[in-house]
């Protein structure tokens, strides 16, 4: 029997896939058996928050569309309306269990912006201090798809994360249309078999999942496992199941053998290095050479201007960056205490020149270790 955490804050993720579908758009009875569901789990949860997807979905057949447009003003204005239908039915479905909904749409700017960042979480602990079910999901209306996996969440699995570490959340589950991880392709692959538990998400955990979405959503299953690497530097649990059957949410916490746990959590980040590494985003690069990679990495150091190589884009004091090693590869984030401008000056300079070229001296860090994440996915 698994030994699943004491849960007293849960976030259930719920795929475009299983609660749309081509025919009606959204799929009612499956929203309505998820309010029963979640209903029956109110009794030992104080706290349940929902990250929906499907606005998009859901509202490309009332626009005439045949299936899910590619064109961005296209897709926001079936978000648009999809979401006003998505909301509107789980408010119907919930309010016959006597349980007040809430809507919050969010984009990855909201989050990027530490004060934004902040007040997002005292909403959120306010809704639910009154009783009330957060519905989120991402502001898909507004958001510039250009640049989807820059200034969006990419995908609901990756917000879901990302509330899950927001609210302190011991468990995050996310409901999929396959019964959880296999070590293969099921789709193609008759011998797959399911993975039970999970320990540590790794390079060969990722080729388990394939790059497989559906026709409906935008996640497949390697944006459900970096979600859960995610979710786990929060120090949140995760479970992937079989979500077509809402029953399954109260077996798998109940601590039957389905769908599959991610069960250890080696070393969560604090909050605010968790932001650091999936809430911002990124206003430049600064290119460092091997031996500040290994000053960073293996001793935990703070990146001096000695260090950097290069600087890519244009940024200012107290600005994200990604620190990029000489083969391309991201290093880390970290908040920046000199301007791109300035930086460009000192780049390779000993601490002890910086006052003498720019003229004043804020510290002899670019970043702080303590302004710092390493290993980002």
């Amino acid at each position: 029997m698994r030994k699943l955490p004491s849960v007293n804050t849960l976030v259930i993720k719920i795929g475009s896939n299983i609660i749309t579908n081509q025919v009606n758009g959204i799929n009612e009875s499956f929203i309505a058996e998820l309010a029963e569901s979640i209903s029956k789990l109110r009794s030992s949860i104080e706290n349940i928050i929902i990250v929906s997807s499907g606005s998009v979905a859901a509202g490309f057949k009332y626009l005439g569309y045949k299936s899910k447009p590619k064109d961005i003003i296209d897709k926001q204005a079936c978000a648009a309306v999809g979401q006003t239908k998505l909301i509107q039915i789980y408010e119907n479905q919930f309010s016959r269990f006597n349980v007040n909904v809430a809507q919050i749409l969010l984009t990855k700017d909201d989050l990027s912006n530490r004060r934004r960042y902040l007040n997002a979480r005292y909403t959120l602990r306010k809704l639910l201090e009154h009783g009330n079910i957060p519905i989120i999901n991402e502001n898909d209306s507004v958001v510039v798809d250009e640049l989807k996996y820059i200034e969006s969440f990419g995908d609901n699995d990756n917000l879901s994360a990302l509330v899950a570490g927001l609210i302190s959340a011991d468990l995050l589950l996310i409901l999929s249309d396959v019964n959880g991880l296999y070590d293969k392709d099921p789709s193609v692959n008759k011998d797959a078999k399911l993975i039970s538990e999970v320990k540590y998400v790794d390079d060969e955990m990722l080729s388990y999942a394939g790059n497989s979405v559906s026709e409906i959503g935008t996640g497949g299953m390697k944006s459900k496992i970096k979600a859960a690497k995610k979710a786990l530097d929060a120090g949140c649990y995760v479970g992937i199941i079989n979500g077509k059957n809402p029953e399954n949410i109260i077996s798998f916490l109940d601590k039957s053998n389905i769908g599959t746990f991610f069960s250890h959590i080696e070393d969560p980040k604090t909050k605010k290095k968790l932001w650091l590494a999936y809430a911002t985003i990124p206003k430049g690069d600064i290119i460092i050479d091997d031996g500040a990679d290994r000053a960073i990495k293996e001793h935990k150091k703070s990146l001096l201007p000695s260090g950097v190589c290069d600087v890519n884009g244009r940024f200012g004091v107290g600005e994200i960056v990604r620190i990029v090693n000489c083969s391309g590869a991201e290093v880390g984030r970290g908040k920046v205490r000199y301007s791109s401008g300035d930086l460009k000056k000192i780049m390779g300079k000993k601490t002890s020149e910086i006052f003498h070229i720019l003229g004043y001296k804020f510290s002899d860090e670019i970043i702080h270790r303590d302004d710092m994440v390493l290993e980002v996915i």
